[in-house]
């Protein structure tokens, strides 16, 4: 049988444009249409099979030119005994997934790849996408194996680097927000201001977190990651330098605000950058180092402002967080590219579209979401799915209950004890020393983690993640309790600090496993929860210090410190309840049970244009009806060779008719 020649193979007025799906119609069984189906019969010569061989082809594309002629040029058909002809869709494969022929992978510089977002290499643009190129059916548009654009294919230096940095980022706008607590008298004395305003400028600071990520967490999934860190990092480094330069108290607090609303950008980003990076069994690590820095950083803010501020007052406190934002920046700037999966798509997508006249969309894309339904999706997530405003409820609770005790602690261990600024700083050791050892046990629970992960065959349920929640909530009314009763200045001070670290453990470790809840329950809707979780904790925080010192003065430290302990109490319930009924409540929640079949969709790849799935379903058409045939061509041997007399369709279906032409071509 001689090789089908390439004149009848349209061919294209561009190279560069992926070839259209070719459409044959070629004498084959019905397992030969099944392996082209699945890719894999193209490049065997002789796989095995109970069926008759019929048809068999190999594609070898021409390294040099890629051109759509070359893949025909070798396009050749062995038959046996035809059965009938039936229309087939072969898809062509790019040069890199044939065995016979794999060309070197184009190579690309390390701020290329930070700042080419689109990423339109050669491999990229020969790539055959699914669809026709058409605006009814347009390419969609997908990562290509081990594509260097693709996060979750970044190496591990990568991933941890990237990580590391917004987990240093997260830490310092904490940071920020407490270590002006320790240049407060000084404030008061060069501005004659009461307490309750100077303390202004730290909860003015935390309600800038409560607005900023209602803006940030849906402009990242619009704009990207990478951009809106940029900018809303050097605006914090920018406002803090201004603060660290006010003439008045009013300019401070009002400078403090906005760089609190600027700073929240990677309280919320961070944690989809490692759901952007990182899989659900690998996350655990990453989401520990994450979710614990906006913890340590408002423990270790106090220590350090409290010692500069005493040294060198309160102006070199806040020129101290300018210089630490703004290396950080600096640092990024040379490390972390964009990892928002959807929109480093859609940039492809606009730049095939650009280069080649054709339609190209994002697989993520094929439902368009208007800007302001993602705008609005943070209050949507808050208010109208239970997990999330109980989640946030309860942390909102911890998280004012931590920044209380930046204003109780001063009270505590200065007013009643006597100690310096720079040494009541000393006694958030005891909350810090806790969060270390939370961290700890979190990565050792990770083990656990991942064996849940394997014994669910890959994919565990997010309540998962709540074991350690269950600890911790019982760990923080312990601590707070314990702290409240023996904070007096009539018992050794270490034991109200041990008792500090009881509350720093239980608020990680509850934290860290309701975090990685809602990423996991969100997944593509990660940031947008996260968002939603930051706004209302951080109302609580910058609500709880403005009246600890009244509350202080009225109640005593004693009762005054047991409020927020019967809060915690009555909150114990929470994370059982969400691991015994979670996961019927997520089915219930219209954003949970989206994010949940999209993962299933991307785990399955299961999305696909509607001309691939009529092409699938032709396929299928013929894969069955060439089952019958032959079926029945057995039969009607069977009868022959039992003496029965066959008409002369029955012999034409039994294979004696004269074989029809190889290679027919159906437009």
């Amino acid at each position: 049988m001689s090789p089908i020649s390439p004149a009848e193979v349209p061919t294209k007025q561009s190279a560069r444009i992926p070839p259209p799906t070719l459409r044959w119609v070629l004498p084959v069984s019905a397992n030969e249409v099944a392996r082209c189906q699945t890719g894999r019969g193209h490049n065997k010569r002789n796989a095995p099979s109970k069926a008759p061989l019929i048809a068999l082809f190999t594609v070898r594309p021409n390294n040099t030119t890629n051109r759509p002629e070359a893949h025909a040029r070798h396009l050749t058909s062995h038959h046996g005994d035809s059965t009938k002809l039936i229309s087939i869709v072969c898809h062509t494969t790019t040069p890199d997934l044939d065995i016979e022929a794999q060309p070197a992978r184009t190579k690309e510089g390390h701020f290329k790849l930070l700042y080419d977002q689109a990423g339109v290499i050669p491999e990229v643009l020969n790539h055959t996408y699914p669809g026709e190129g058409t605006a009814e059916s347009p390419y969609l548009v997908d990562f290509l194996p081990e594509d260097v654009r693709n996060p979750m294919t970044f190496s591990q230096t990568k991933k941890w680097s990237i990580t590391v940095v917004n987990a240093v980022a997260t830490l310092a706008v904490a940071f920020a927000s407490s270590a002006y607590s320790g240049g407060v008298r000084a404030v008061i004395i060069d501005f004659g201001v009461s307490q309750i305003v100077a303390i202004l400028g730290v909860s003015l600071f935390v309600l800038g977190f409560a607005i900023g990520p209602l803006l940030w967490a849906p402009l990242s999934e619009i704009f990207g990651r990478q951009r809106l860190f940029i900018v809303t990092f050097f605006a914090l480094t920018a406002f803090n330098a201004g603060a660290a330069g006010s003439q008045n108290i009013e300019t401070l607090i009002i400078l403090r605000f906005f760089a609190g609303a600027f700073g929240s950008s990677p309280l919320t980003n961070a944690g989809g950058v490692i759901a952007d990076m990182f899989s659900a069994s690998e996350r655990g690590m990453a989401s520990a180092l994450f979710a614990s820095a906006p913890f340590l950083g408002p423990v270790l803010g106090p220590i350090a402002g409290g010692f500069l501020g005493h040294a060198s007052g309160w102006r070199w406190v806040e020129g101290m967080m300018a210089i630490f934002t703004g290396l950080i920046l600096i640092i990024s700037l040379f490390i972390c590219p964009e990892t928002y999966a959807p929109y480093l798509l859609r940039q492809r997508a606009l730049e095939l579209s650009r280069q080649t006249g054709k339609h190209y969309v994002s697989k993520h894309d094929l439902r368009k979401v208007p800007q302001l339904t993602a705008l609005m999706r943070p209050r949507v997530l808050l208010f109208c799915e239970p997990i999330v405003t109980l989640t946030s409820i309860y942390m909102a609770i911890i998280y004012g209950t931590l920044y209380m005790l930046f204003a109780a602690f001063p009270i505590v261990y200065q007013v009643h004890r006597g100690w310096t600024p720079g040494i009541g700083g000393l006694a958030f050791i005891g909350v810090a020393v806790g969060m270390i050892f939370a961290v700890s046990y979190s990565l050792y629970d990770n083990k656990r983690y991942a064996a849940a992960v394997e014994a669910a065959g890959g994919a565990a349920q997010p309540e998962a993640r709540l074991p350690p929640a269950i600890i911790g909530s019982i760990l923080l009314p312990v601590g707070l309790f314990w702290f409240a009763w023996t904070n007096g200045p009539e018992i050794h001070w270490i034991v109200s600090i041990i008792a500090s670290g009881f509350f720093g453990a239980g608020l990680v470790l509850v934290f860290l496993s309701l975090l990685n809840y809602l990423i996991d329950s969100y997944v593509v809707f990660a940031a947008s929860a996260l968002a939603a979780n930051s706004v209302i904790r951080s109302l609580f925080g910058a609500a709880f210090p403005l009246f600890t010192s009244n509350m202080y003065d009225d109640l005593g430290i004693h009762w005054a410190s047991t409020i927020p302990a019967f809060l915690a109490l009555a909150c114990v319930p929470f994370p059982y309840l969400f691991w015994r009924y979670g996961k019927t409540i997520r089915l219930k929640c219209k954003y949970a049970a989206e994010a949940a079949a999209v993962l299933e969709q991307m785990r399955a790849g299961a999305v696909k244009p509607p001309a691939l799935r009529e092409s699938d379903q032709m396929m299928e058409d013929g894969i069955e009806a060439g089952r019958e045939e032959e079926e029945e061509k057995v039969r009607r041997a069977s009868r022959a060779t039992q003496g029965g007399v066959l008409s002369d369709d029955e012999r034409t279906m039994a294979g004696d008719a004269p074989e029809e032409p190889v290679g027919t071509k159906e437009q």
